[in-house]
């Protein structure tokens, strides 16, 4: 698919590099097509490598997608310079009167702190107010997945007793559901982090649908409201070496951190981490993009979306008799 970044954007180069097709705006004003408009507001300090991560993750789709990268104003960033900030990203006051297809929210190194606590708290719940009335289905990652839970629902994080850090075993639930359609039984997926919502208070909130959990990690993937808001626990847009980069990193630095478990060979670290969770994040963010936001948009983004049309749209598709019946079928 075609990716509309900046002509200028450090990650564009990359991509290409690696045959994703990413578009500049002179290139995409040939295309005679409304284009999948994404808002990502960047919460990370390395904000250069989440960007490409998250590129990455939306390149496997047909569809056209122009990105948005949106910064926080109640917080200065330490790790990302401000060149970069001020040619890439806007404010949220330059979009607020704007609609968006989707929005990915991504998670941030405050989990240690109450939400109230974090200096951009207000602007972020603002912001999550916004996305009720002017983005279709917005994707929350890690730390944010964690703050809508608590934002919405008034879920409280707690503290792990160690970091749930490396490579941990999903079990896929609710099949039927669009957002896991091709994912296996069994899945790997990344996870970095110190705090939890715990499993066993998600499942209580009837507004929430739980699709993927860990006997270890617990909950991984879950949404609510018909898909237009999706909690993801993990990090399934993280690279491969971006567990490896934590671990080096928390090691140099004299903290306490254990090897990331099912991530080297033979839990070796001097040996090149193993890729193992790369096709089931693909398929994640091409089926949210598919079946939660270019069929639930209204081509104008002036409409409300639709989930209950799609849907109803989807289930009438039945497999043929002779390969399974519609029960034990796995798309």
């Amino acid at each position: 698919m075609p990716i509309k970044v900046q002509k200028e954007l450090p990650a564009k180069e990359i991509l290409e590099r690696e045959n994703i097709f990413v578009m500049d705006e002179s290139l995409a004003l040939h295309q005679n097509i409304r284009p999948i408009h994404i808002a990502i507001l960047n919460l990370m300090p390395l904000k250069e490598e989440t960007e490409l991560q998250l590129l990455r993750s939306l390149s496997n789709t047909p569809l056209q997608v122009e990105v948005t990268f949106v910064k926080v104003t109640s917080h200065e960033s330490k790790n990302t310079s401000m060149s970069h900030l001020n040619k890439f990203y806007v404010e949220f006051s330059e979009i607020r009167n704007q609609r968006f297809d989707g929005m990915i929210i991504t998670g941030a190194p405050v989990e240690m702190m109450e939400f109230e606590d974090v200096d951009y708290w207000r602007e972020l719940t603002e912001i999550m107010d916004w996305t009720n009335m002017h983005v279709t289905s917005v994707i929350y990652l890690c730390w944010a997945a964690q703050a809508a839970l608590y934002h919405y629902y008034g879920l409280q994080k707690r503290l792990l007793d160690k970091k749930m850090f490396g490579l941990f075993w999903h079990r896929v639930k609710n099949r039927k559901i669009p957002l896991v359609r091709g994912f296996d039984d069994m899945f790997l997926a990344p996870h970095s982090r110190h705090t939890e919502v715990p499993i066993e208070e998600i499942r209580k909130v009837k507004e929430i649908t739980i699709l993927a959990e860990s006997d270890e990690a617990g909950m991984f993937l879950a949404m609510a409201d018909g898909g237009r808001r999706i909690f993801i626990m993990g990090h399934p847009e993280y690279d491969r070496v971006t567990l490896d980069g934590e671990y080096h990193r928390d090691l140099e630095k004299n903290l306490p951190i254990e090897i990331p478990k099912n991530y080297y060979r033979d839990d070796d670290p001097s040996v090149k981490p193993l890729l193992m969770w790369r096709s089931h994040a693909n398929n994640l963010y091409t089926n949210w993009l598919n079946y939660y936001v270019y069929q639930a948009t209204p081509y104008d983004l002036m409409g409300t979306p639709d989930f209950a049309y799609v849907y109803s749209q989807l289930d009438k598709w039945k497999p043929p008799m002779n390969i399974a019946d519609d029960y034990n079928f796995n798309i």
